[in-house]
């Protein structure tokens, strides 16, 4: 009896945990997947691995921990989103608009980011191992770097 219980323990223990690391809102991903908004959604740790996001509206949306390896956020507005912790490895991220966002620990490692404003954006600790970076306020300024604002 004992072994019975502690054999379905060991199976059912698992699902358990991983349903509580998944917490992203499922609607949230099918709407923003379907129409391509999704204005302060939460996506907090969803796999957008891949996704194709060109557009997108994710406003004030919780990114925290979300997987976009690989993802196409070419002219999504991701103003004021929280990003803290996400994937960005090998993202293309041109025209992007990261405004107020936090970037916080987020891994840009060979991502491609053009044109993209970050203003006002928080970065701290960022991976940006083999990333190409263009016309945005991404690098190693220091406290005296000024980075503008879209106009």
């Amino acid at each position: 009896m004992y072994h019975k219980l502690l054999v379905t323990l060991s199976l059912v223990t698992p699902l358990f945990f991983a349903s509580l690391v998944r917490a992203e809102n499922p609607q949230h991903v099918q709407k923003l997947i379907s129409t391509g908004a999704c204005v302060g959604c939460d996506l907090s740790r969803a796999n957008l691995s891949g996704a194709h996001l060109i557009g997108a509206d994710l406003r004030n949306a919780n990114l925290q921990g979300a997987n976009l390896k690989g993802a196409n956020l070419e002219g999504a507005d991701l103003t004021g989103a929280n990003l803290a912790g996400a994937n960005l490895t090998s993202a293309l991220a041109t025209n992007v608009n990261f405004k107020k966002a936090n970037l916080n620990r987020v891994n840009f490692a060979h991502a491609q980011i053009n044109d993209s404003n970050v203003y006002g954006a928080s970065m701290n600790n960022l991976n940006i191992t083999e990333a190409k970076i263009y016309n945005t306020g991404i690098g190693i300024g220091g406290e005296d770097a000024t980075i503008p604002d879209w106009k």
